[in-house]
């Protein structure tokens, strides 16, 4: 089977010889890892969404048309798109200059947003949550799929005959939905026949099996095509196992700790850490650790697509960098010198 390997970023602020890079340099730093990771043969690059502090992706579009231009081949997409919080209208005027831009290489993946920041900031009610981000996709579709279009709901100025410019490619560019739990946000995916990305980022990712399965039954009963699965992961990677744990343990433990605090998460210690790193969700390790634990996720979770999430807050510039350059030159042709091999689970 074929897998597309891509790299999230959040756009967290990293060190570099023990300073901390300003905002400014930590954007211009996400061009150059860009650059890098086409070098190396990466599939997909992609940009979060977050507003808080420690974080640069605040305007995903406008870091991804900055990378459009410095890059040739890469795909450039979007980890997270808060839609209950974004204009459908915007959003498809802001990623079909993209996709022009880039001669093709947009996509996105849709979430209703696991950090909440984006709805006070542009005057939304979280007690609205589910309501804006389903009529929000039924309109951002309609846009995708339909030219003119006629449209009217309750999150915004109806619509009548209207066609935007640019003009995306004939039925849009892929979008995926993220998912990280809700059974309904699975269903929500199949009825309108998209691809599904499952952010996992703790626990046994084994757990999303039946989110899967669930899936595929439901694009049957929908009546619609097979479609791809995608994980979003965290890790890093590094020449050894002990060299990655101990890299990656100095910027998660102060993260999960301040999430913790917030979200009532585990506190984060070294033994549950490890617990993590053997059998849970993160790939953290070896060029050799990190494909077969990705191989393991084809099998289980029927994945096409992996996503590593490979930066965090306050890692090295140097840590971030090695990663990038293992995944393509390493981790991605092993995993699929073994897939070819042994072709995972239909």
């Amino acid at each position: 089977m074929s897998i597309e390997i891509g790299l999230n970023s959040f756009g967290d602020v990293p060190t570099d010889n023990d300073r901390t890079l300003n905002d400014a340099e930590t954007v211009r730093l996400l061009v150059d890892e860009a650059r890098l990771a086409e070098s190396v043969g990466i599939d997909v690059f992609s940009i979060g969404e977050h507003y808080r502090e420690g974080f640069v992706d605040s305007a995903g579009a406008v870091l991804l048309a900055g990378i459009a231009t410095a890059t040739q081949t890469i795909k450039l997409g979007t980890a997270v798109t808060v839609l209950s919080t974004n204009d459908p209208v915007r959003l498809y005027n802001e990623f079909s200059t993209l996709d022009a831009l880039s001669n093709g290489r947009a996509q996105m993946v849709l979430g209703r947003a696991s950090q909440t920041q984006s709805f006070p900031l542009f005057g939304y009610d979280i007690a609205d949550y589910e309501e804006l981000f389903e009529e929000k996709l039924e309109l951002f579709m309609k846009l995708q799929r339909e030219s003119p279009v006629t449209w009217s709901g309750t999150v915004r100025a109806p619509l009548v005959n209207q066609t935007l410019h640019p003009q995306m490619r004939p039925g849009g560019i892929p979008t995926w939905i993220g998912v990280g739990g809700s059974p309904n946000s699975v269903i929500r995916a199949a009825r309108y026949g998209l691809p599904l990305m499952l952010a996992i980022i703790g626990g046994e990712p084994s757990r999303f099996a039946a989110h899967v399965d669930l899936y595929f039954r439901a694009l049957e009963q929908f009546g619609m095509p097979a479609q791809p699965v995608g994980q979003h992961a965290l890790g890093l990677i590094a020449d050894t196992d002990e060299e990655a744990a101990e890299l990656w343990w100095q910027s998660w433990q102060p993260l999960v700790e301040q999430l913790g605090k917030e979200r009532g998460f585990y506190p984060p210690t070294r033994e549950r850490y490890d617990l993590e790193l053997a059998t849970g969700a993160l790939f953290v390790g070896s060029p050799e650790t990190v494909a077969n634990k990705i191989v393991q996720m084809t099998r289980e979770l029927r994945i096409s697509r992996f996503d590593l999430k490979y930066d965090i807050g306050g890692l090295p510039l140097s840590a971030r960098s090695r990663t990038i350059e293992l995944l393509g030159t390493e981790v991605a042709p092993r995993v699929r010198e073994i897939l070819a091999k042994e072709p995972a689970r239909v």
